[in-house]
């Protein structure tokens, strides 16, 4: 029976995990440009390279082909390295005879060594932009030229006679002149074929030499084919013009590959090695001497280089160079351009090549020029040490402070005196020295400077690396000041000078501002004999100081001490004006100043006229601006655009709740005091009857018919107010709540600025009373993410080893 159950376990463990697997399969879409590569779960990660290999196709081409975004397919590709091992490397398995699998590539055999960036010395001769080699056609003609068929002859006779022939080399390879008949010039220099034309002239008659003079030239050059092979980037036949030379083909074919030797190549002709160009020669030396002109049908042959070793660190030309037999190191640091300044030139590192593996060793510099580099030698030169032999710093109250020489015998005496003396604030009490120590800690050595400098003391020898430092009085004490604060015109904090009276800070501070009471200015002065233990004991002394003629020096002056503060107060009755706006409807609109310490809004609209006909008390508001919380100048207020200003208020304040920002404090801070103006009117003096501050803006509105609707209803409408609709008849007039609309929490915005919300009877709504020239909002409701794919199937495999545990519980408990 145990086995039969246990039997029937594993038989549905199998069929749930295969339900999960086909689930999971059924769940991937045909297109997947919509989903989200970092919610898949591995499982599915494999189903799709199992897919792809299926289809015969690449994984990224079989991505495309179901419309993943190429976004997707870097996110793809950086799941399936995860999966198979942040150490390992994706490889394709073509051993199916599929496109593509990829597996983890567990190969151990060493990848080649980088060369650190490093290019191969003589690479960019080939492959700079600005640097093309091409033969210069317009120069005279060179003597040495040899000529060929397609070649133009130009012979110019002159003097008793006067021809000019252009004859061109016949394939042939001879030129016709007229009365002279033919002439074989091909396979001879310009100067061979000159001798051979006056010679061929003065056979038939021409009277060369006695006043008529022949000059040969050459004119149109012909083309030559030229084949260079071996280690070049573009191996071929290329044809150039007849004078150039192994460079211009070199750089036609794009110089020596990866491969390719530079020191090496071979110009052949004729089957015969004419010439070994060593690229290094015009590189190092602008030796052309190998840079020989090229014939019809010259080979160029790069090899494949013997020895490439690597130069790094301390060199000014850091890079790969090849090594010709016979060369030593000393040619190869010739090669860098010779050491830095700051390289150490003692001794190289080199890592040779040994067998299976690789070695270090030093070369020392008397050995420089009996190294022979072997292949793949890699030679490091280091810096010199940022350390020095004969340094002492000196540092504090001397007029030259600094790094010193150490001569043998310095002591700190003669430190001071080459430091130009002490200045006035040292410290003479006490100096320190920082030394290093043998293990390259530090030690601090206290010594007594003035005992040093009155020789009652023994003087301190120096050793290297001591750091020297000599206080100042001012370095041990904090910086003394004093304060001044209230109505003076730049209060602050000052430097303390003995001697620094309160008339002559307040002179510092600009003189007393408007206002500023000369008769009771207090000083604060600190406390240090304070009893910590009694509960009155006083934290700071107070003075009061009466300066009736305040800038004049005949007066008593009182002494301050350091950090004493001094206040000045305002005189008192003294007040500056206030003002407060009236707007709108009432008969004269325009600012106020406040005339009694208790005048009211009603005593406003009474200044201001009252109110004419077509004001609409009940939707009368107060604008009040804390202007210390805003920071912003509470006179400024922008009136014209009030109605504005609240509408925009209320839907930047909607699109923030619902997610799409923060929410700042100036937009959930409501500037208007909800007012009862009628009743203001009615009853002055009342408790609604506010008292007016500085900056208030009044406001009386016309009459308003229309009630606002707007937020998430269908159609957003100003709609023409009436008595007997209720709340929801006007939300019906703008469409209706719309989907996303949050019924529950729609409000009114009276037109005094008051705000009033739908509040909740069991089940009901309670929507609040709409007045003409209300507004109704309503908030949108908040969006709910749903479960992604990805959860789904993770839930549905938590789900499904859950049942697998539980049944082999109960298998194991029966």
């Amino acid at each position: 029976m145990k086995s039969s159950l246990r039997l029937f376990t594993i038989i549905f463990t199998f069929l749930c995990l295969s339900l999960s697997t086909s689930l999971i399969a059924q769940n991937l879409p045909q297109n997947l440009s919509a989903i989200n590569v970092e919610n898949l779960s591995d499982v599915q990660i494999k189903q799709i390279l199992a897919q792809a290999s299926s289809a015969g196709q690449d994984v990224v081409q079989y991505l495309q082909a179901k419309g993943a975004s190429q976004t997707q397919i870097n996110s793809f590709q950086s799941r399936i390295k995860q999966l198979n091992g942040s150490s390992s490397t994706l490889v394709p398995d073509t051993s199916s005879g599929r496109k593509l699998n990829y597996l983890p590539d567990t190969s151990e055999v060493a990848k080649p060594a980088s060369n650190q960036g490093l290019k191969v010395f003589g690479t960019d001769l080939f492959s700079g932009r600005n640097l093309s080699f091409e033969p210069n056609l317009r120069i005279a003609t060179p003597v040495n030229y040899v000529l060929g068929p397609d070649d133009q002859v130009n012979i110019n006779v002159y003097g008793k006679s006067l021809v000019n022939w252009h004859l061109t080399v016949s394939p042939e390879g001879s030129i016709n002149i007229p009365g002279v008949g033919d002439v074989n010039v091909a396979g001879k220099t310009v100067e061979e074929a000159t001798t051979l034309i006056k010679r061929r002239m003065i056979a038939s008659h021409y009277a060369i030499g006695s006043g008529t003079t022949v000059n040969v030239t050459l004119g149109n050059i012909r083309s030559i084919k030229v084949i260079v092979t071996g280690e070049v980037n573009r191996p071929g036949t290329y044809t150039l013009p007849s004078l150039a030379t192994a460079f211009n083909a070199l750089y036609q074919s794009g110089g020596p590959n990866q491969n390719g030797s530079f020191r090496q190549i071979e110009i052949i002709r004729n089957n015969r090695i004419v010439r070994r160009l060593d690229v290094y020669d015009f590189l190092l030396k602008a030796d052309q001497k190998d840079n020989i002109s090229l014939r019809d049908q010259d080979i160029i042959r790069v090899p494949t280089y013997r020895v490439r070793v690597q130069m790094a660190g301390q060199v000014k030309r850091p890079a790969i160079f090849e090594v010709l037999p016979g060369e030593t190191l000393q040619n190869v640091i010739g090669f860098a351009g010779g050491f830095t300044d700051t390289a150490y030139t003692a001794k190289i590192k080199v890592i040779q090549v040994s067998n299976q593996e690789r070695r270090i060793s030093d070369i020392f510099e008397d050995d420089y020029s009996n190294y022979i580099p072997l292949r793949g030698d890699r030679y490091t030169v280091d810096a010199i040490l940022n350390r020095f032999q004969n340094r002492v710093t000196i540092n504090g109250a001397v007029f030259r402070p600094g790094e010193y020489e150490l001569n043998p015998g310095l002591t700190l005496s003669q430190l001071i005196t080459k430091a130009s003396g002490l200045k006035e604030d040292a410290y003479l009490q006490r100096g320190y020295i920082t030394r290093l120590k043998p293990d390259n800690t530090t030690e601090s050595i206290s010594f007594d400077l003035q005992g040093i400098l009155a020789q009652t003391t023994p003087d301190i020898a120096l050793k290297r690396e001591d750091v020297i430092t000599i206080p100042s009085l001012f370095d041990l004490r904090d910086r003394f000041t004093v304060s001044i604060k209230g109505e003076v015109r730049r209060p602050g904090d000052f430097s303390y000078a003995e001697g620094l009276t309160v008339e002559s800070l307040i002179e510092q501070a600009g003189g007393f501002a408007e206002g500023a009471s000369t008769k009771r200015i207090e000083v604060a002065r600190r406390i240090t004999t304070g009893d910590p233990m009694q509960l009155n004991s006083p934290v700071s002394k107070v003075f009061t100081v009466d300066v009736s003629n305040p800038l004049s020096l005949s007066s008593a002056n009182f002494v301050l001490q350091p950090y004493d503060v001094v206040s000045v107060f305002t005189q008192p009755g003294f007040e500056k004006q206030r003002t407060v706006k009236i707007e709108g409807e009432v008969l004269y609109p325009g600012p106020y100043t406040i005339m009694q310490k208790d005048e009211k809004i009603s005593d406003i609209v009474n200044r201001a006229g009252g109110l004419i006909a077509s004001a609409d008390p009940s939707g009368g508001t107060l604008k009040r601006t804390n202007a210390a919380i805003l920071g912003v100048d509470k006179f400024k207020v922008d009136t014209v655009a009030l109605e504005r200003e609240r509408v925009q208020r209320l839907r930047t304040l909607q699109q923030n709740v619902n997610g799409s920002s923060a929410i700042s404090d100036d937009q959930l801070r409501n500037d208007y005091v909800g007012i009862d103006l009628e009743t203001i009117i009615k009853k002055p003096g009342s408790k609604t009857d506010l008292l007016v501050e500085d900056g208030d803006v009044i406001r009386v509105p016309k009459k308003q018919q229309v009630v606002r609707v707007n937020g998430e209803v269908l159609y957003p409408s100003v709609i023409v107010y009436n008595g007997s609709k209720s709340f929801k008849d006007y939300i019906v007039n703008a469409g209706g709540f719309s989907s996303s609309a949050l019924r529950r929490g729609a409000y009114v915005v009276y037109p005094n600025g008051t705000v009033k919300g739908t509040r909740k009877f069991f089940v009901f709504n309670s929507r609040p009373r709409v007045k003409p020239g209300s507004e109704i909002f309503v908030p949108k409701r908040s969006e709910r993410r749903g479960i992604s794919l990805g959860e789904v199937v993770g839930i549905g495999g938590s789900l499904t080893s859950l049942v697998a545990v539980v049944l082999g519980l109960i298998s194991i408990t029966r």
